[in-house]
């Protein structure tokens, strides 16, 4: 069979492709997916976040052993459906700074900088709370519902922006406005207190269009290239079973930041004696595929509370019965939620020019017993509740690669990370942690606080380092491998196509030269809207006469 367009990966980028090449009726689009359709019940209620680990939906990833974090192998989840990630991660809506793509545009990088970007974000968005925010900054009539947290909503989040404010941090009521910096609650993508992910807002509304097919549990092996053009891929739907598809005009990797370079090198792309060393044959020598990773990542300070405030009783077995019934009946309580409430972006220094640490707010202490390893819920305590700050690094300078196990396409590859690698990194989520305990002992939480749990209220310093060795996690924000950009290194240029081979694109979070400054899943659907419009040979919608802003 042939198509115009194949797109591989269902996921966040996938989706939004799939909408929009779509939309022309004389194109003809098949939209791969690796893993089932999005079926399960817990990918719908968003407090069941957690509950779609290393289950059927899930690729569930390991690091290699980590060096500068006493040696251990972290768990990174993938979403393994439709929708991707946007259907298994904690729903945060957040862009990003400015800064990180004027960054982008300043390495020669033309058309992402943040006034090319914004109409993008705005076209996929349609925000329920238009009416309190500048309307400059956010869409109303995209496919794609963004709104605050309306339906419950613990006091230990109030109290989280209160203690911000009270340590100088200034109060942001959108931190997808005119300006990053600031503590306020966040912005999330659910609709009617379900997650809305990119497979709910962008491919159940278009399923019906006669020009589009989407598969599921079709595992694309690799990409066919015939004389430096990509013209179709290689799947397989079984055991033993394989199948050849064409592209008239392209292929698409929307694979993600660890497959999407995997698929590359199973083709034939990337570094030489790398793809030598595993027999496979080398269509061009590209060394930057797989290299330049990068992952945000966070460390807890969890704080103990003095009475049943937080969210930890609610996972008692009667108390999830009694959520489960209000979330069926009434379409209430805390099954309508994210496990995060509220969030914080600061400068840890007055010389820096943005946000270099996010503290994530979570209203659930995780006790001395929590398996960071595994990000394993079962073992947060339920007879007490609190709470938990978590600071991000923003910017992190380690740097790692993902690179292959072996030639077979059904084998995990090497994800490497090196997290931690830097001191820069170390000192900085060490000053993270000092500025959470900080803000745990604000006013704010006098009313509900009993004691700092994880680490101690007066830790040293190698106290607190040894703690986020114990303790630190990714974020599951990886970025890189298949970095944009026009120098040696990169992967693609600035219209996404693979530098030296026609046809072949790639879309999703491996293209971002650098980490953008916090969630990375708006920014990847901003990235697919942009690919659409570069894909089509439309008009840039800056170019169209589209106000620019100033912050």
């Amino acid at each position: 069979m042939t198509y115009d367009y194949i797109i591989v990966g269902a996921g966040s980028a996938g989706c939004v492709l799939a909408n929009r090449l779509s939309a022309d009726p004389q194109t003809s689009v098949l939209l791969l997916e690796a893993g089932a359709p999005d079926k399960k019940l817990e990918i719908h209620v968003p407090a069941a976040y957690s509950k779609l680990n290393r289950t059927g939906v899930d690729w569930a990833y390991w690091t290699e052993p980590q060096e500068h974090i006493d040696g251990r192998r972290l768990y990174l989840p993938r979403g393994k459906t439709l929708g991707g990630s946007s259907s298994t991660n904690a729903m945060a809506y957040v862009r990003g700074n400015r800064a990180d793509y004027d960054a982008w545009a300043a390495e020669g990088n033309a058309g992402w900088g943040y006034e090319f970007i914004l109409p993008y974000f705005k076209r996929s968005e349609c925000n329920e709370q238009i009416g309190q925010l500048d309307a400059r900054y956010h869409g109303t009539d995209g496919p794609l519902n963004v709104t605050y947290a309306t339906r419950f909503r613990t006091p230990l989040a109030d109290a989280f922006v209160e203690a911000c404010c009270q340590q100088g941090i200034p109060e942001n009521q959108d931190m997808n406005g005119a300006r990053q910096e600031g503590a306020g609650l966040l912005q999330f993508t659910i609709k009617n207190g379900k997650r809305h992910s990119t497979a709910a807002a962008f491919l159940k509304p278009i399923l019906n269009r006669p020009n589009l097919t989407v598969r599921t549990q079709a595992h694309t092996q690799r990409i066919r290239i015939q004389d430096g053009r990509a013209v179709g891929i290689e799947l397989t739907t079984g055991k033993s079973l394989t199948e050849t598809i064409m592209a008239r005009r392209e292929v698409i990797l929307s694979a993600g930041a660890f497959n999407s370079p995997q698929l590359l090198m199973l083709s034939g792309i990337g570094a030489a004696g790398e793809l030598k060393r595993h027999n496979i044959d080398v269509k061009l020598d590209l060394p930057g595929v797989g290299q330049n990773l990068q992952d945000h990542l966070f460390a807890g300070v969890s704080t103990l509370a003095n009475q049943p405030v937080g969210t930890n009783h609610w996972l008692k077995p009667m108390n999830q019965l009694k959520g489960l019934w209000q979330y069926l009946t009434a379409q209430k309580g805390p099954f309508t939620i994210s496990p995060l409430e509220a969030n914080a972006f600061v400068r840890t220094s007055e010389t820096l020019t943005q946000p270099n640490l996010q503290l994530h707010f979570a209203p659930i202490h995780i006790g001395d017993d929590y398996r960071a390893d595994f990000y394993d819920v079962t073992t947060f305590p339920t007879k007490a509740d609190g709470w938990s700050i978590l600071p991000t690094l923003l910017q992190p300078t380690s740097r790692g690669y993902v690179g292959l196990r072996s030639a077979n396409p059904m084998e995990a590859p090497v994800i490497q990370p090196n997290f931690l690698s830097t001191e820069k990194d170390r000192n900085l989520l060490l000053t993270g942690t000092k500025l959470a305990l900080e803000l745990n002992r604000s006013a704010a939480f006098e009313p509900w606080r009993e004691r700092a749990l994880v680490p101690a209220d007066n830790a040293s310093e190698e106290a607190m380092m040894a703690h986020i060795r114990k303790i630190v996690e990714t974020v599951y924000h990886p970025v890189g491998t298949c970095r944009m950009g026009s120098d040696a290194g990169a992967v693609v240029d600035d219209q996404l196509r693979v530098r030296g081979i026609e046809g072949l694109r790639v879309v999703d979070a491996s293209i971002m030269p650098t980490i953008v400054s916090g969630n990375t899943n708006a920014p990847v659907i901003m990235i697919a809207e942009k690919a659409a419009d570069l894909i089509i040979g439309r008009a840039l919608p800056i170019e169209a006469g589209q106000q620019r802003t100033t912050a």
